[in-house]
């Protein structure tokens, strides 16, 4: 054994050509070996991304149930929510029905309120309620009943309009209900607008038509 590794010592100094060889031996050995390791790493690695895309596609398959889930709640909220805007319309039909008759008993109540404050306010007098059937559609574009309450002093009759709230349209309502009077009775009747309350825009119309309006009873 001794001799063979004298003879290989003394073949690396004097033979060139086997010296070479061997280099190229140790050198292949040393890539070889490489190639192992990178072999054994890159299998290592295909295992790690295996393991990492089983993982994400079960989080996908969750993320899909959990958004088909999502998506099935829109879907029922979206129902209850278009069934509570139908409940809302329904509602807000039946309020406008009610507010509507609500408002005209108001109206009544009220007017019956002020009736004998009217007569302190305008002079004392007979305050009557005057009901007519305008054939023609003067006072509301089409033929329909009209009525009003009439004050009359020293031969003067006066149409008094009671509103607990009046804006510019009741004010050109009152105006073609006293055109109506004049060509029913004969008679050319004063205006008044008795209410609490009268916005800006019907301040403007009645002082235009000649209308006398009481806010402060």
């Amino acid at each position: 054994m001794d001799n063979l590794k004298r003879e290989f010592l003394r073949l690396l100094r004097e033979d060139e050509e086997f010296r070479l060889a061997v280099a190229g031996l140790i050198g292949l050995g040393e890539v070889l070996q490489e190639l192992r390791r990178l072999r054994e790493d890159f299998q290592t690695y295909i295992k790690e991304q295996e393991k990492r895309w089983r993982e994400n596609e079960r989080r996908w398959r969750m993320n899909e149930r959990r958004w088909r889930a999502n998506e099935r709640r829109w879907r029922e909220a979206f129902k209850r929510f278009e069934a509570l805007e139908r409940g809302l319309q329904r509602l807000d039909r039946r309020l406008v029905l009610l507010g509507a008759r609500w408002g005209v008993e108001t109206e009544e109540a009220f007017r019956e309120a002020v009736r004998g404050i009217v007569e302190d306010v305008l002079g004392v007098g007979e305050v009557v309620r005057w009901s007519y059937f305008d054939g023609e559609g003067l006072v509301f574009g089409f033929p329909s009943p009209v009525e009003v309450d009439v004050l009359v002093k020293d031969g003067v009759h006066i149409l008094v309009e009671v509103k607990a709230s009046a804006t510019d349209s009741d004010v050109a309502k009152l105006w073609r209900i006293g055109q109506l009077y004049r060509r029913a009775t004969g008679v050319e009747p004063k205006l008044a607008l008795v209410t609490p309350h009268i916005d800006e825009r019907g301040r403007k119309a009645a002082e235009a038509l000649g209308i006398q309006v009481y806010t402060y009873l």
